[in-house]
């Protein structure tokens, strides 16, 4: 064999390897630890947007990095980052090791690097070109590095940096601050195991009110390795400094990681696989892995920072949590933590409360971050979060504080998008009206409050507003507000103002009531659709009534339109060439015709076949969505990936389970995708769905049975799950047309006299 030859095949073999494989490097690994199958490198190529990133951290640890770069194509390295502040990226100090002698040094170097290994709980990575190897391991609020010198040099030096903060020195220790926005402040305390020979702390002139500071430790060229172990905290310096006393007492990384691998073997105990190749196992996986990188929990020694009052609060024995994009985490990355870490998604409900009660508004929050609600997308879907908490039997909350503050959130605060501020006049139109008005094409914009970016979102702004508002009628109903949740049980129904009999499509009306015309359902609406919709188009808005599919088949004429329409979804191609269709919708890929695999609100698209008669073609779309779209390699994830919100998608369709109706209290059944699972309860039952005959063509259900009683619709109840039940479903290779034809799936309660009023 000549050695071009042997050099493809083993390039060929390490491909298959990262491709189709879990990444070990260790043969005493155990192969059967989901913890292995984890590869943060799925997505790191984005299909047009924001790639994954490849987060270093604990399940929902306040510590939190990711390698400097764009995306896995980057040839640099800048800097070594040392903590997110929030899921995009956001950073906080960086440290740079160099091998450098002389007066010019830079704030943040750029590296060329080599033999990266990536894991949820350790990073490690050789800066090639100044011959620096590096090893990272993170604890829940603090960290440890190692940088081990590999190449000759008379000084070394480490740089530690912040944009807008400042630094202290004394021996071995390191005390900073950075400023993140107001006044929030992330505290860093860190020491070193070795003394440096020189130290040089410098603050340039202050930019656009910013003072950037950088420490300079340098070391004696006989110095062939430094550790540095460090605590944060947004409370003070000194609480970094009792963070990292009390977590880490060790300059040994093996240790540190040690550590963070049990922390996720724990966190992964609750959901057992068996069977599947390792393909699935690694795309499953790691898929629950990106479910843990939000919301984070920011109680330190029982107490914590808010942003919401710039106040220091004792958590009273409930952690504080925080950073969550609610308009995507709210439709299957809370209700997944629900069913496997339910004490977790309590306090995260109570920490919306208390946000709510904290903010000078009283609103609930829409983007929650550590610097306070930065307020993106639309609706008020946190009112959600908490209505299927309660709903599904998580209720160690204020019930009755929660839904008066739900309450005054739609009473009062407006609904325009990416804004927090009070009902405009075209909030009061939309109260008295049911919709959001829209305006024609280059009509100009009256309302200052509406961003000249974003836009009035018309029609998706409506719709968000009719699930709101139905979840706020559940939660009036559970706290015995009985008239009031006939009101806004009503309201709920608002979406039907839009509805067009003529096209099948909700279609935006002006203030006279007329429908905007002439109109494309694929393309009208400007960049993004945003003056109707919200990055995606009509097609998907078509199908944004989660609360109601019953009265949306009623709308649409019946269930053999209804699944006429949802065919035409997935079966209309678009119009343009691709290089023109994304520079208008670039949110909107993944495309199945126009069905958009990219984004949130289609994820509960597939399964609404289930509530017109058809599960097979839910099982069917299902099963090639996955399979196109979420694949273990490098564009495995087909859109941007919010902190969990496509990726628990993944997690329960691959389990064959869909929460279409958050606030409600069952799960559609879709097709499984491997031959048994098992969801450990917390009331020492478990769930298990086991596939029997199933394959990689065998992807139908056949029949089910749960707890050994035929089973002939396609969903369950959450109290049929959590009584710790079995459900066996018999796939075959063709369809069963008959199966799962028994009742539909419960949509929200039909109001017949309101019928007559649209």
């Amino acid at each position: 064999m000549n050695s071009r030859l042997l050099s493809v095949l083993l390039s060929a073999a390490l491909f298959s390897l990262f491709v189709t494989g879990c990444h070990r490097t260790d043969e005493a690994v155990n192969y059967d630890d989901p913890v292995d199958c984890i590869n943060p490198y799925i997505g790191n190529i984005s299909h047009l947007l924001i790639p994954t990133y490849p987060t270093i951290h604990l399940p929902n640890s306040m510590m939190r990095i990711c390698p400097q770069r764009a995306d896995y194509t980057s040839e640099l390295l800048e800097g070594l980052p040392m903590v997110l502040t929030s899921h995009r990226g956001i950073l906080a100090f960086r440290v740079s090791p160099l091998n450098i002698t002389g007066d010019s040094i830079p704030d943040v170097a750029s590296y060329t690097f080599d033999h990266e290994q990536i894991k949820p709980y350790r990073y490690q990575v050789l800066l090639d070109e100044e011959g620096i190897q590096v090893d990272y391991a993170p604890s829940f609020r603090s960290a440890i590095y190692r940088f081990d010198f590999t190449q000759e040099s008379p000084s070394r030096k480490i740089v530690l940096f912040t944009v807008n903060g400042a630094f202290e020195h004394q021996g071995k220790s390191i005390r900073g601050y950075e400023v993140l926005q107001d006044s929030t402040r992330v505290y860093l305390y860190a020491e070193f195991d070795a003394t440096p020979t020189h130290t040089l702390i410098t603050s340039p002139e202050p930019v656009q009110k910013r003072i950037s500071s950088k420490i300079v430790l340098q070391f004696d060229g006989s110095t062939h390795s430094v550790a540095m172990r460090y605590g944060i905290s947004y409370i003070s310096m000194e609480q970094a400094k009792k963070n990292l006393q009390r977590e880490i007492s060790s300059y040994v990384v093996d240790v540190v990681a040690k550590e963070g691998r049990n922390e996720w073997q724990k966190a992964f105990n609750n959901i057992t696989v068996k069977g599947g190749t390792n393909e699935q196992r690694t795309i499953f996986f790691t898929a629950l892995y990106r479910t843990f990188e939000r919301m984070i929990c920011l109680s330190e020694d029982g107490r914590y920072y808010s942003a919401f009052d710039s106040k220091v609060h004792d958590d009273e024995g409930i952690p504080f949590y925080t950073d969550d994009w609610v308009w995507d985490t709210y439709r299957a990355v809370h209700p997944l933590r629900i069913l496997i870490a339910p004490e977790k998604e309590a306090q995260m409900v109570t920490s919306y409360i208390r946000m709510a009660m904290q903010s000078p508004e009283g609103w609930l929050p829409t983007f929650p971050e550590v610097t306070g609600d930065s307020h993106r997308m639309n609706g008020d879907h946190a009112i959600a979060v908490i209505t299927d908490a309660y709903a599904k039997g998580i209720t160690d909350f204020n019930l009755n504080v929660a839904y008066e503050t739900a309450k005054k959130t739609m009473l009062e605060k407006s609904r325009i998008p990416w804004t927090r501020t009070a009902k405009t006049r075209i909030d009061q139109f939309m109260d008295k009206h049911g919709y959001m008005p829209a305006l024609a094409p280059n009509q100009h914009e009256t309302i200052p409050e509406v961003s000249k970016w974003e836009k009035r979102q018309a029609v998706a702004v409506t719709l968000a507003a009719s699930y709101d508002y139905w979840c706020l009628s559940q939660l009036a109903t559970f706290s015995g507000h009985v008239k009031e949740a006939e009101q806004w049980l009503e309201k709920s129904y608002s979406y039907r103002h839009l509805f067009n009999h003529k096209t099948g499509f909700f279609h935006p009306r002006n203030e006279k009531e007329q429908f905007i015309t002439p109109f494309d359902y694929e393309l009208s609406g400007g960049s993004g659709a945003r003056d109707y919709y919200d990055e995606n188009n009509a097609y998907t808005y078509r199908w944004d009534v989660q609360h109601n599919p019953a009265d949306l088949i009623y709308l649409m004429g019946g269930k053999e339109q209804f699944v006429k329409y949802l065919e035409e979804t997935f079966r209309t191609p678009i119009s343009k060439a691709k290089f023109n269709f994304y520079h208008q919708l670039p949110d909107q890929t993944g495309n199945v015709g126009q069905f958009s695999m990219s984004n949130e609100p289609s994820m509960h698209i597939p399964y609404l076949f289930n509530y017109a008669g058809a599960p097979w073609k839910t099982q069917k779309t299902v099963h090639k969505l996955i399979h196109t779209w979420f694949r273990n390699d490098l564009m495995g994830i087909p859109g941007d990936e919010d902190g969990g919100g496509l990726s628990a998608f993944v997690v329960f369709s691959m389990m064959g389970l869909y929460p279409v109706t958050p606030g409600m209290a069952i799960y559609n059944i879709g097709t499984p995708f491997f031959p048994e699972v098992t969801i450990q309860l917390p009331n020492n039952k478990s769930f298990t769905i086991k596939a029997v005959n199933l394959s990689v063509e065998n992807k139908y259900i056949q029949s089910a049975e749960l707890d050994g009683k035929k089973l002939n619709r396609a969903w369950i109840k959450h109290s049929e799950l959590i009584d710790g039940n079995k459900l066996v479903l018999k796939m075959g290779r063709t369809p069963n047309k008959e199966w799962g034809m028994a009742s539909p799936p419960p949509s929200a309660d039909p109001i017949p006299e309101y019928h007559s009023k649209l």
